[in-house]
């Protein structure tokens, strides 16, 4: 079992307790940079004793991670990934020592799986339902499959300039996803106002605890695969910046633990069309002004890194390093050159870091005797559109182009959304009545309706999706109407979800009475024309949301 001694404030050292999921400032200087600390002396004892019994992910290390119980949780592991010495691709730029830190080896093919195990670990264990995060790409799909396991909701936002293949497999995984026709920064800004209008958690990247503090493991991950020492160099693509500050959190971790002699000096790649970071660092600058993005790897499309990059720049100055750009096609040419000489297939956003690499070794920046470890991670799988029909993602649209959207366009987009956001699920064998009814709720409004053909089927999709409302035929193939709604009543996930119950049958006074208590209204089929019933229904759903207001506000 782990929990953090305290926070540690970077700017004036002071502590207080740790508090999961909460934005911290500094009690004493309002700093908003804190880090954790654990008991160091107790987990240096199990290391030097070989860490027995412990699996090869990234629970490996739970002693300083801040999840009480991880194994108890039944979570896909992350981590344990290889540390492949480059047999081709280096020594071909006259290089020996050039390691590759795997991370395709995760479930989603992410070094973000670790990020979304420590996040998913942190909300299961402090009971958080439903959550909210805004991704450029990959860590949207690791979140989305981490949720999945974890059975808890998942708002997705992503911009639509991101590649369809991965807006479709965070979707595949379960997730809600909102499609933002703006860019990263805007769709961040929305992602933030949906959550606080629901009340839910919003993911917030390095500003997360629970996020960041996963990715140290892969420091201690390399140093333990390099015999305990450390590298010269890491190497790594970004966009926001979250990675290779967690990583260096456990870099110094293990050199405050006496376990390594140094800390590595840092390489950040960003493409050159996005490069905020690069362009602050070479001009001597501790704060990164926003770019509007301009590149073709949407994944590392981050033009605000905020105070990311301030601290990313503070490692350099303290451990030495280097910030470098490289253009689209440089890391297409990688992306090819990889695949060619190691037989690694990557995706542009990891091609971005082999070609910095690339550029470093040529400019002599990394000499031929130093040790360098390379971050891979990353590789789109593309996913057949049929699995998913075609209420994968809802559009939202925010402003033309990549400037800022106005206010009232913002608060405009939030209400729509609300409105999109709005899900039913429909369950009955008869295709016919389905259509229909499916047909008139979305004319009626901006509903999305899902549609499952039995019970087992309805209970399966209630619990992934979550709907605002479910309505459900009382005689299905599997599981009938009344088993279903017992199922579901009986499950914290979605006992609170209202249901509508249809009958083609007469209603036993028994079996009213079962039903009793349970459901919010019970039709009988043909005593209302399917549009009545609709309207009926969307009255069900406005009282129920009214409802929820009404108890917010009170």
């Amino acid at each position: 079992m782990s929990r953090p001694v305290h926070l540690e404030c970077t700017a004036c050292g002071h502590h207080q307790p740790y508090q999961p999921f909460v934005v911290t400032r500094c009690e004493r200087c309002g700093s908003q940079w804190l880090e954790t600390r654990y008991d160091y002396t107790a987990f240096k004892r199990e290391i030097l004793r070989g860490l027995p019994g412990r699996p090869w992910n990234m629970w490996r290390y739970q002693d300083v991670l801040p999840i009480e119980n991880p194994a108890a949780l039944d979570l896909y592991p992350a981590g344990g990934t290889p540390l492949w010495l480059s047999q081709r691709f280096a020594p071909a730029l006259g290089y020996s020592h050039v390691y590759i830190k795997d991370e395709r080896y995760g479930p989603t093919s992410s070094f973000k799986d670790r990020q979304a195990a420590g996040a998913v670990a942190a909300m299961l264990e402090n009971g958080i339902k439903e959550a909210v995060i805004a991704s450029t790409g990959n860590a949207a799909v690791a979140y989305a499959a981490a949720c999945a396991r974890a059975g808890i909701k998942l708002w997705v936002f992503m911009t639509s300039l991101v590649p369809q293949e991965k807006l479709r497999e965070a979707a595949l995984f379960g997730a809600e996803v909102i499609r933002v026709s703006g860019n990263y920064d805007q769709t961040k800004q929305i992602a933030a106002q949906f959550a606080q209008r629901r009340r839910l958690l919003l993911d917030r990247g390095a500003n997360s605890i629970p996020a960041r503090e996963s990715m140290k493991t892969i420091a201690y991950e390399i140093v333990e695969q390099l015999g305990w020492r450390a590298p010269d160099w890491y190497i790594q693509a970004v966009s926001g910046g979250m990675g290779p500050i967690g990583v260096y959190q456990g870099f110094e971790e293990l050199h405050r633990m006496g376990l390594i002699e140094r800390i590595p000096k840092m390489a950040i790649i960003q493409a050159e069309g996005c490069s905020p970071m690069v362009k602050a660092f070479k001009a001597g600058k501790s704060v990164a002004e926003p770019v509007i993005p301009d590149t073709s790897i949407i994944i590392l499309s981050t033009g605000d890194p905020g105070a990311s990059y301030t601290h990313l720049w503070e490692l350099t100055q303290k451990y030495g390093g280097v910030m470098e750009s490289v253009t689209d096609a440089q890391a297409f040419d990688a992306m090819r050159s990889l695949a060619k000489s190691e037989g690694m297939a990557v995706e542009p956003a990891t091609a971005v870091a082999f070609a910095g690499l690339e550029k470093l070794l040529r400019e002599k920046v990394i000499t031929p005797e130093e040790i360098v470890v390379i971050n891979c991670t990353g590789h789109t799988f593309p996913v057949e559109k049929h699995v998913l029909g075609d209420q994968w993602a809802v559009d939202v649209h925010l402003s033309e182009g990549q400037s800022p959207a106005p206010r009232e366009g913002l608060q405009a987009a939030l209400e729509n959304l609300d409105e999109k956001a709005t899900t039913v699920l429909l369950i009955d064998d008869n295709d016919d009545d389905s259509l229909l009814i499916r047909r008139i709720l979305e004319a009626r409004k901006s509903y999305r309706v899902f549609r499952a053909r039995d019970g087992w089927e309805g209970l399966s999709m209630a619990r992934q999706k979550l709907p605002d409302l479910i309505i459900s035929d009382l005689t299905m193939p599997g599981i009938d109407g009344f088993g279903l709604v017992e199922e579901l009543k009986l499950d914290p996930r979605t006992a609170h979800i209202p249901i509508v119950v249809v009958s083609a049958k007469d209603i036993t006074p028994e079996e009213r009475q079962r039903l009793n208590g349970h459901i919010q209204a019970l039709y009988q089929k043909g005593s209302l024309t399917p549009r009545k019933f609709v309207e009926q229904v969307v009255q069900t759903i406005e009282e129920e949301k009214n409802g929820e207001k009404g108890a917010k506000n009170g």
